[in-house]
């Protein structure tokens, strides 16, 4: 059952499931805010949750409004794309034989057969991202598993919505948003380090802090470079 609650000039969705935990999230790109709570929890209840956590709703509506956007991607010739930070203009050769994405010097070369519609392309286009991110993630992986004293059992990669990644330390795996192989390589290995870090600490306590600071004293900044870099338009239905 799908409900609203007002605080103050915020609306909040809340949606009612057979679900234990409540979960909140504040959703790009403009902000909106859904609760998913058990069915049994009063909106009395939800709305107390709600309050207590207004100043991070607040926090995440304003990082939304500054978050820089792509535009929708056309895939179309001197089109900008980003591989691991730097810029490459996009050249759309069509012609018989395999499609492929290939660098060559600031160009990004997209071979395609003729008549190639937007999304066969797109696909191509994000396989290749997908592929990049695979081939740079084992030796990160390798150099960080014994300093941080973890296994990584196995990763993921995949488009992610809202966030560059996320672990399941029960399974030993970690999950890592395509997008990143657009991003600078620093970025990444913050991003791994961070997820490798979870597997010992799920969540962002003072220890999970300190970790990260004796790990990688200069994540703070890595993180902010990768916030402050544009993320991929992306239409969105909740």
């Amino acid at each position: 059952m799908l409900t609203q609650i007002k605080l103050g000039e915020i609306t909040v969705d809340v949606l009612l499931k057979n679900i234990k935990n409540v979960h909140l999230s504040v959703y790009p790109p403009t902000g909106r805010v859904r609760i998913s709570a058990p069915e049994r929890m009063s909106l009395d209840t939800i709305r107390v949750f709600a309050v207590s956590k207004l100043a991070w709703i607040k926090q995440q509506k304003a990082k939304l409004r500054e978050q820089e956007r792509e535009t929708p991607r056309e895939y179309l010739d001197r089109e900008t794309h980003y591989v691991w930070g730097k810029r490459y203009l996009l050249k759309v050769v069509e012609g018989n034989g395999a499609s492929t994405v290939q660098l060559e010097h600031s160009k990004m070369i997209l071979r395609v057969c003729p008549g190639k519609n937007h999304s066969t392309v797109e696909a191509l286009v994000d396989r290749w991202y997908r592929e990049q991110l695979k081939a740079a993630v084992p030796n990160l992986i390798e150099k960080w598993e014994p300093l941080i004293h973890v296994t990584v059992k196995r990763v993921f990669v995949q488009k992610m919505k809202t966030k560059w990644g996320s672990c399941n330390a029960g399974a030993g795996s970690i999950r890592l948003n395509t997008d990143l192989a657009k991003k600078p390589r620093e970025c990444l290995e913050y991003i791994v380090v961070h997820e490798m870090v979870h597997l010992l600490e799920p969540t962002h306590n003072s220890r999970f802090v300190a970790l990260m600071d004796r790990l990688m004293p200069q994540w703070r900044d890595r993180r902010e470079q990768l916030n402050q870099l544009p993320v991929r338009y992306e239409k969105w239905t909740y």
